[in-house]
């Protein structure tokens, strides 16, 4: 049957796929607008199960935080490319994933997935956008914080975003101390608070490189465990955010300057997610 461009436009308007797919749905579908849209998110399934493998080292880090400036909710939106993850319709994809965290706070991304977004669930967003473009598209990243303040950065290239709560002081006093750690932890990638936060496979793994590093050095065997711990305080000072040094003075560490502001003050966590 003919399809007019009438109703080509009309289809490309309800579902945002291009003009050339919606014109063969409606012809597939003889013209029935459910059945053609039927057809288009299968479309979106199917380069979903053709792509799954494919890396998607591109996107936007989107932010939020409440008025109060007690919440915050921080997402990675990945694609595949970087001239995908500049389209308009793409950053307001990622403008809608935050929408639904923000609304309903979903325990982890599997419920955030799940999230209602005008009658379906927002997976069949993300799969019908994958569809109409032809790549892989995946939330990698959705975390939340909460604190008496919490203190947001976005780096320029909206590739890299932290969340840094706070706990002990009013907020107009936290502010620029706030951001001042909240870039350090941008920069210098904590992997943890202090070492009391560092996973226990993590510190077993830097004993055993301490102790291999300090046998290929021709260091006696009953010596090797006391070498490798100390390379361990080692590895906390520059891998943990309280023991590092503050990156604008390193005479003193983060929990030292924490200490300096207030007794009282001090950091309830963190979190930092980059696209790269």
């Amino acid at each position: 049957m003919s399809i007019s461009a009438k109703d080509v436009n009309q289809l490309r308007k309800m579902t945002g796929a291009g003009m050339m797919d919606c014109k063969k749905a409606l012809e597939e579908a003889n013209g029935n607008f459910e059945e053609a849209i039927t057809i288009l998110r299968k479309k979106g399934q199917k380069i979903s199960a053709k792509r799954a493998d494919r890396e998607t080292t591109e996107g936007v880090v989107n932010v939020f935080t409440n008025e109060a400036g007690t919440e915050a909710v921080l997402i990675a939106l990945n694609c595949e490319t970087d001239f995908v993850a500049k389209n308009d319709e793409f950053v307001q994809l990622a403008n809608t994933v935050l929408e639904a965290a923000i609304k309903n706070k979903p325990a982890d991304t599997e419920a955030l997935l799940a999230q209602d977004v005008a009658g379906r669930p927002l997976n069949d967003y993300i799969t019908d956008f994958m569809g109409k473009i032809g790549e892989k598209i995946e939330i990698s990243s959705y975390e939340t914080m909460s604190a008496e303040h919490v203190v947001t950065y976005l780096h320029s290239n909206k590739k890299l975003g932290v969340l840094l709560g706070m706990n002990g002081i009013g907020a107009n006093d936290v502010s620029d101390l706030g951001k001042d750690i909240a870039m350090q932890i941008a920069a210098m990638k904590p992997v943890a608070l202090d070492e009391n936060d560092v996973p226990q496979e993590v510190k077993d793994r830097e004993i055993e490189i301490g102790k291999e590093q300090a046998l290929q050095e021709g260091k006696p065997a009953n010596i090797l465990e006391k070498i490798a711990e100390g390379k361990l305080k080692k590895f906390y000072k520059d891998n943990t955010l309280l023991h590092q040094d503050f990156v604008k003075d390193n005479s003193k560490s983060i929990a030292q300057l924490l200490k300096e502001v207030s007794a009282d003050l001090n950091i309830k966590g963190f979190k930092r997610i980059e696209i790269a």
